[in-house]
């Protein structure tokens, strides 16, 4: 075949050496269902069958499955570009099946653990062409690393101290350990070099290695401005800080600062290649907007949707409100 199709089968479809994390058909959960669909759009390609296991999640009849198959092996090597994410994924099967039974589709989307058609959402907020009211500064952070990630609504990151606004405030014995640091890695005394950075690190500084050049970058913690999300030990608390994660790794976000909040945490407005995080996390149902601290009708609107569709933690009839939960908590209740 030799397109994508057969490139993905070879880079990404190896079998995971965990049982507990392989799909119905046993690819890895870690692909997303996108390397497994287009494992098996390859191998119908050349066989002609269909995966074992299907049959279970649909209602059509095998000769029905081959049928889509076939139209999702021509939608995907017409696409340009083809699916890279779980939702690009889920709008070509829903766009290429529109015709076929409603249960199929679900079924076949379920089978690769895929967004369903009412979870998946329309991001609509760009970068704001004017100076929000209250803004204090913005931040341009370097590519946030998967572990930065506290939970559906904290998040820390790091910001190059070149940048103009952060080289006017870098301590000037940080700017020395730095110097001192890089000296000593030269000379390969890595112990001095070790203790140098510990240095830098304990006054809030870190030298990040980014595409091979290292950087001396600024920390700082950012709480999601206009929003609370599940706590970790609360039902959807892992899927949000799983969500929040999907967003933001690897990526440089820009960050409009408002406040800090009790936990010297700075609060405010993130948007990531262009679209607002804030927004994302509400439409999907795994953050509330936290009237209490703001009061944008539109962060209202979105949690209606999201209540609506009954998608995230609104599939519960009556989920627990984390300001609740912590209060409950403080209290030993």
């Amino acid at each position: 075949m030799g397109n994508v199709l057969g490139f993905l089968y070879g880079q990404c479809c190896q079998p995971a050496a965990d049982s507990d994390s392989l799909r119905p058909h046993g690819v890895s959960a870690t692909n997303a269902g996108i390397s497994a669909l287009a494992h098996d759009l390859y191998h119908y390609e050349i066989t002609s069958q269909v995966p074992e296991g299907l049959g279970k999640h649909v209602v059509s009849a095998k000769k029905a499955q081959g049928n889509w198959y076939k139209k999702l092996s021509v939608a995907w090597r017409e696409s340009k570009p083809p699916p890279k994410t779980p939702e690009e994924a889920s709008r070509l099967i829903i766009l290429t099946l529109k015709r076929h039974h409603k249960a199929d589709v679900e079924g076949l989307l379920a089978f690769y653990g895929l967004p369903l058609p009412h979870t998946l959402v329309e991001l609509s907020s760009e970068l704001p062409t004017s100076l929000p009211p209250g803004l204090k500064f913005e931040l341009q952070t370097l590519p946030v690393d998967a572990k930065a990630v506290a939970d559906g609504d904290t998040v820390t990151v790091y910001v190059s101290t070149m940048d103009p606004r952060e080289s006017s405030m870098v301590p000037r014995d940080v700017h020395v350990a730095a110097v001192e640091r890089s000296k000593a890695r030269a000379e390969r005394n890595y112990p001095k070099a070790d203790a140098l950075h510990q240095k830098i690190i304990d006054s809030g500084y870190r030298v990040l290695n980014i595409q091979n050049e290292e950087i001396l970058s600024h920390k700082y913690r950012i709480r999601l401005r206009g929003i609370d999300a599940p706590e970790s030990a609360m039902p959807y608390g892992k899927e949000a800080k799983e969500e929040l994660t999907k967003i933001v790794q690897g990526k440089s976000l820009r960050i409009l600062v408002f406040d800090e909040d009790q936990y010297h945490r700075l609060v405010g407005d993130i948007y990531c290649n262009g679209k607002f995080v804030q927004e994302s996390m509400l439409k999907k149902g795994l953050a509330w907007h936290y009237k209490a601290y703001d009061q944008r009708s539109e962060l209202e609107k979105w949690e209606r949707e999201a209540r609506a569709k009954r998608v995230g933690l609104w599939a519960s009839s009556n989920p627990e409100m984390p300001w609740e939960w912590r209060k409950n908590r403080r209290e030993g209740r």
